[in-house]
């Protein structure tokens, strides 16, 4: 019997792909590439995955308070993003107005479409995504997680897969410990010695993750390793090579970059939870096709053939009624 699929998606990393990448232009001459290349790139999603259930999670406003209660730091300094084109027709002001629009838009058209959408204030997509694959209503259920981000890694497990776009990459939990030796059990803890760069997260000097996976091999072992255990691998190490030296006089930088980066245990109220559940569970799921068809004319799409997205919609909404 094969088992129910639910296609997970980091909204906002495919919608800057999409925005960065796809020259779609309305017919009247303005940018949509965010808004039709994303729906393109969940057409082909749900052509290639045939999934049964759709998640489309966002992140809230303001990003993770908690997060940046512990880091005032925590992802500062990212460059605005931008178009990929050579030749531009609006300015930095109008190109920012335009782009917000399209994400606007887009929750539009994913609002009359059977898919579980979610924006938390304050609270980051990631979360949203680590509680969704320990729903017990959708334990023996295959999650597919859409993100290029390598914080997903952590989640990889015997019923949750990572399809990384950008990379064309299919990444399960054997795949990531062949790779890089080291488990999804224990891929936040390495990372926090590691740190992130995307996230302004500072790691300990000379620790990249190919010199963790070698100098401390039990991370790639099926169980939950500790920090006390990386500390302890270095204060018995006799010949200290400079990792250990600069692990043991960072341990606290270690700690915070774990709390900061674990998906494990998802950074959510039970209120929040709550709504995440009803979203997924109860909310009504249904395809509204007359309005997308309504939505594309006004914003200019132009022809294109999205029957498969249509099909696949309208079975998902079908099903739902079962």
């Amino acid at each position: 019997m094969t088992k129910p699929r639910i296609l997970i998606i980091d909204a906002l990393n495919m919608y800057f792909r999409a925005y960065i990448v796809d020259p779609s232009l309305s017919t009247n001459g303005q940018p949509i590439g965010g808004l039709k290349g994303f729906l393109k790139i969940l057409q082909k999603l749900v052509r290639d995955t045939k999934p049964d259930q759709i998640v489309i999670a966002w992140d809230g406003a303001g990003g993770s308070q908690k997060r940046k209660s512990i880091d005032k730091g925590y992802k500062e300094g990212r460059k605005p993003i931008r178009l990929n084109r050579e030749i531009r027709n609006l300015t930095e002001n109008e190109e920012l107005e335009n782009k917000i629009w399209q994400q606007t838009r887009l929750a539009e058209y994913l609002n009359c479409m059977p898919v579980s959408q979610t924006m938390l204030p304050a609270i980051e997509a990631d979360d949203v995504i680590a509680y969704v694959v320990t729903m017990s209503s959708l334990k023996g259920w295959q999650k597919i997680i859409v993100s290029s981000d390598k914080d997903f890694f952590q989640l990889c497990d015997d019923e949750t897969i990572l399809f990384r776009p950008s990379q064309k990459a299919v990444l399960n939990k054997h795949r990531i410990t062949l790779e890089h030796g080291i488990h999804p059990l224990n891929f936040a803890l390495a990372r926090a010695v590691v740190g992130d760069k995307s996230d302004n997260l500072r790691g300990v000097g000379g620790a990249g993750l190919p010199t963790i996976a070698k100098r401390f091999p039990f991370l790639s072992e099926e169980r939950s390793c500790s920090i006390e255990e990386i500390i302890e691998c270095c204060e018995a190490t006799e010949k200290k090579l400079k990792v250990h030296n600069n692990i043991l006089e960072n341990r606290d930088l270690v700690e915070k970059n774990y709390k900061l980066m674990q998906l494990y245990v998802p950074s959510l109220s039970p209120q929040s939870k709550e709504e995440i559940r009803y979203a997924i569970e109860e909310a009504p799921q249904e395809f509204n096709k007359t309005e997308v068809l309504k939505l594309m004319t006004q914003d200019g799409f132009g022809a294109f053939d999205w029957s498969s997205l249509y099909q696949t919609m309208k079975r998902i909404a079908a099903d739902s009624k079962e």
